[in-house]
């Protein structure tokens, strides 16, 4: 019972997170767009629908413990598009300025795998539906992995700090 509630508190906290993310960047659709462009982002319109979709999906989905592993691997890739283009280059610590560091997204990319290996306990939709212990292990692994690949393939897409537009 105690590794079920464990499961569920950090699930729930890493969705809430990431939900939260999600309703703040599709609110601002011009400013994240522009930020985007900003940073280098081919088709800033497009990450800005996407990263607020899969924010937005992956947060609730975390919240309820549904399709848990595949939700965190949409963390991974996500926060791991966030390390490379925006937060690496300003050092470990998330005090710094003017952006901030990776300590914040390497936590949250850890706790993503965390879940992706541990599955989503047995206070989810996943374990009512006898998903949990598929999903999880070594399956859940290498879903987290793909999300950290296909966070690569993004950016090899995408991301060209050299062309960035003002926003």
């Amino acid at each position: 019972m105690s590794i079920d509630v464990g499961l569920l508190i950090i699930r729930v906290a890493v969705g809430l997170i990431l939900l939260a993310h999600g309703v703040k960047h599709a609110r601002g659709r011009e400013k994240t767009s522009n930020w985007f462009g900003s940073i280098g982002f081919r088709q800033p319109m497009l990450q800005w629908f996407l990263s607020s979709a899969t924010e937005i999906g992956v947060g609730v989905l975390l919240v309820v413990g549904a399709l848990t592993s595949l939700a965190a691997a949409g963390v991974i890739g996500i926060l791991t598009v966030a390390f490379f283009s925006v937060h690496r280059a300003a050092g470990f610590w998330v005090t710094a300025r003017p952006d901030e560091g990776w300590e914040y997204v390497f936590v949250l990319i850890a706790a993503a795998f965390a879940i992706a290996i541990a599955g989503p306990g047995d206070i989810s939709i996943d374990a009512e539906i006898g998903l949990a212990d598929i999903l999880d292990g070594w399956v859940g692994l290498a879903i987290g992995v793909f999300g950290f690949l296909g966070a690569l393939g993004q950016m090899m897409m995408f991301y060209r700090p050299d062309e960035a537009v003002d926003g």
